[in-house]
């Protein structure tokens, strides 16, 4: 039985697996916009090589400002957040237990894959440290897999206010979202305008909840069938004005990610412009729903979905993990193109574009062993084995987070 008939087959297994009541065009928006994650971190993010042979972040983005537009493509998580309100709304409406039961359950699978990419980090860094890679590499590398960690936290917080978004969307809709939009607009307004000298940088952090919010309220809405069509273009043209008026008029930063150098970005804390990308990514999930639905009734494409959205976690934690197997081994060698030289070059770009392939792989294959972080341990006996290494991992992940954020 050749390859392709033996993918097939399980394509067709897994189409029949599904359940009836799965929403296949959501899952799939989900995971085009998980996918957006090491796309963009792989593509956008760089390393250059200092004299004892340490790997430094970089970005093409600060040689490159023409390729800010590919952030605006790359950034994607509106539609996750989008995505996830509306996957929670459903799951906590089909709740058997009480809602503090339900989100426990969901702060368990978001918190055990973390506890394990970091807890390896922790055991590893010192192995490599040992083996002769710089202390500079270490540290560029804890940066790098701790920054999409950040997510994780928010998108917890914003779980845990489910009930409450289920109630303001039973009562304004759509509408709901709204108040989250003048509050980003205010402090942006606060930060940036007249009284940007006299306002303290803390104020940003304001932004951080409303922010990533947002996109959530409007999926939890969409998720009660408060959100149709009308609602779907109003979010598509008042998103994609308020996106222009931004840029031209109020000249914000057309990176949607971070720049080395900048004194301004967009993603941390969320400004005006991420929310008004969002709105209208989410209008336009909205109205391609049918269509995207139509599409993954076919097993070869709702397979690829089925296995992003259930190995998400592993993904988002593991990515830069792919990346650094390649850039670590690759500085021992030196200035390897697209790989540790400088993204300062067209050059650099058509050899990270060769590059990518070799981190996808590298992804696969290190998510074979760390899947199991995703799922849940077995029952039985061994619940004070068990506790013994959450209370190790936990240790471990806490004093990886301390070097990493460079206090230590």
């Amino acid at each position: 039985m050749s390859a392709a008939a033996v993918l097939r087959g399980a394509a067709e297994r897994i189409d029949r697996r599904t359940p009836a009541h799965r929403d296949r065009a959501v899952d799939g928006l989900r995971a085009l916009a998980l996918l957006a994650v090491p796309t963009g971190h792989w593509l956008l993010g760089g390393f250059t090589l200092d004299a004892d042979g340490g790997l430094h972040n970089a970005s093409p983005l600060s040689a490159f400002g023409a390729l800010a537009p590919a952030s605006w493509v790359l950034q994607m998580l509106g539609v996750f957040f989008l995505g996830g309100g509306y996957a929670s709304a459903l799951s906590y409406g089909r709740r058997t237990g009480s809602t503090g039961a339900w989100l426990k359950g969901r702060m368990v699978r978001l918190g055990r894959p973390v506890l394990g990419v970091t807890a390896v980090w922790a055991l590893a860094a010192p192995v490599l440290y040992a083996a002769g890679v710089p202390e500079a590499t270490l540290r560029t590398g804890a940066t790098l897999v701790v920054q999409p960690l950040w997510f994780v936290g928010v998108y917890a917080v914003v779980t845990a206010l489910t009930p409450y978004c289920v109630r303001a969307a039973e009562r304004l809709g759509g509408w709901a979202a709204a108040p989250l939009l003048g509050s980003v607009a205010v402090v942006d307004f606060l930060r940036y305008g007249p009284l940007a000298g006299s306002v303290p940088s803390w104020l940003s952090v304001l932004n951080v909840l409303p922010g990533w919010l947002f996109a959530y309220q409007l999926g939890v809405a969409w998720g009660g069938r408060r959100i149709g069509r009308r609602g779907a273009w109003l979010l598509l043209a008042g998103g994609t004005a308020l996106f222009a008026v931004l840029l031209l008029v109020f000249h914000y930063p057309a990176s949607m990610v971070g720049v080395p150098g900048e004194a301004r970005t967009n993603s941390h804390p969320p400004s005006l412009l991420v929310l008004a990308l969002a709105s209208a990514q989410s209008g336009a999930a909205v109205l391609l729903r049918d269509r995207l639905a139509g599409l993954l009734t076919r097993p070869v494409l709702w397979a690829p979905v089925v296995v992003v959205n259930l190995s998400a976690m592993t993904i988002l934690c593991w990515h830069q993990s792919a990346m650094l197997a390649a850039a670590v081994p690759g500085a021992l060698a030196g200035a390897v193109p697209g790989l540790t030289t400088a993204p300062d070059t067209l050059g650099w770009i058509a050899a990270r574009a060769a590059w990518m392939p070799v981190f996808a792989v590298l992804l696969v294959a290190i998510a074979r062993y760390a899947r199991r972080f995703e799922a849940a341990p077995a029952g039985g006996r061994g619940g004070r084995a068990r506790a013994v290494r959450r209370a190790v991992a936990g240790l471990l992940a806490a004093g990886f987070a301390v070097f990493a954020l460079g206090l230590a």
